[in-house]
């Protein structure tokens, strides 16, 4: 079976097997990005066939009385992603289907703008983009639930208290992270939580829930969309899935260790940039890097890129993994704030560590994130060190 797909980075990727699990729908393909990525496999969840009246090629917009259409999920160079959704019932998904030889055809990604305009009339949530855990899935409905409460609460004059560390909270903090909380808690009673506001609960050799509810409460208060809610979960030592969801921005990103990282349903991958000249950087809270030796170093590095930006938050982390810009510096941050964000730019393709180059744990302060091809070269460029 021969397959043309178009992944997000316009590589056009072909990937020849046989059909098999013919009666279930489904089939396995191996391949290579003719874009020069790494060996890719790919994951055909249903599968699209004509019909057996039906001869011409196969396409997503393919328009019959008797269609099948279906969706493919594939893998290149660290995403994975939706190239085309099943309309057909199950039941018809085998009329037709060869048991070998060749069907060719091109899919595309969803269009942005209706991923955007639906959107906006609904609350975010997962598409059908790839198989997801259990874990994801609970975090998923951890992260709606949090912001039904989020905006229930906004633009409502909240009474904000000042923590010990400086940072504001609201009622809005609170609740919104009891909800997050209540629905993880019901599918895995038996993992630990560490929560921005409720503090943490560590359970021996479970996995632990990273929990920022409301990641910038300052912008929530002074009543611009720029603050999230971040979820992860450290299991092992590392971090392994990632939900980034700004409902008030309009945007949901999401990623699991193996299976791709995803923006509002769709596919992302880090960009292509390799030269610093060119890079668009963002950076973040800087005031250890402004006080550190380093900083000269800093302003050197910014006047070599091509663009320098402040998106901050969730949204520079956001912008990276879909390949918008190409780097991120931040030198104040904690774990909390940052932990969904490494397995979604790590996913797409890119690298996270701290500033120093140290991989990532429970007490990082400071961030490196970049598409991976930049990172040393921008690391080395900084210098910075505790």
């Amino acid at each position: 079976m021969d397959l043309g797909l178009l992944p997000p980075n316009g590589a056009q990727v072909r990937a020849c097997t046989n059909v098999q699990n013919s009666h279930a729908g489904t089939l396995r393909a191996t391949g290579i990005c003719q874009a020069g990525l790494r060996t890719s496999e790919w994951n055909v969840i249903d599968v699209l066939a004509p019909s057996p009246s039906h001869g011409h090629k196969v396409h997503s917009g393919c328009r019959v009385e008797r269609r099948m259409r279906a969706r493919l999920g594939y893998r290149c160079g660290g995403s994975v992603g939706l190239v085309a959704r099943a309309t057909a019932p199950t039941s018809r998904l085998t009329q037709g289907l060869p048991t070998s030889g060749h069907l060719t055809g091109r899919m595309v990604l969803p269009d942005a703008s209706r991923v955007k305009a639906l959107t906006a009339q609904r609350p975010l949530r997962i598409t059908e983009t790839m198989e997801t855990s259990p874990e994801l899935r609970a975090a998923l409905a951890a992260a709606e639930a949090g912001a039904r409460v989020i905006r229930e609460c906004y633009q409502k004059n909240l009474a904000v208290t000042i923590k010990a560390d400086k940072s504001p909270v609201t009622e809005a903090d609170v609740r919104t992270e009891q909800a997050i909380r209540a629905v993880l808690a019901q599918h895995f009673p038996s993992y630990g939580f560490y929560g921005e506001e409720t503090g943490r609960d560590e359970r021996l050799d479970a996995p632990m829930w990273l929990v920022d509810p409301i990641d910038g409460t300052k912008a929530f208060v002074r009543e611009y969309p720029m603050f999230s809610t971040q979820i992860a979960l450290w299991r092992d030592g590392r971090l392994v899935l990632g939900v980034s969801s700004a409902p008030l921005y309009g945007e949901l990103a999401y990623a699991e260790r193996g299976s791709g990282s995803f923006l509002n349903g769709r596919a992302m991958c880090v960009s292509a940039v390799d030269a610093v000249e060119e890079a668009a950087l963002s950076a973040g809270n800087l005031q250890s890097l402004a006080r550190s030796s380093a900083w000269g170093a800093y302003g050197q590095l910014v006047a070599r890129v091509s663009r320098i930006r402040g998106y901050g938050d969730f949204l520079h982390y956001h912008l990276l993994a879909a390949g918008k810009i190409d780097a991120v510096v931040e030198s104040d941050v904690n774990i909390l704030d940052i932990a969904a964000l490494v397995t979604i730019v790590e996913e797409a393709g890119g690298r996270f560590t701290a500033l120093d180059g140290a991989e990532v744990g429970l007490e990082t302060t400071t961030v490196l994130a970049s598409n991976g091809r930049l990172h040393g070269a921008i690391g080395a460029a900084i210098g910075f060190s505790r």
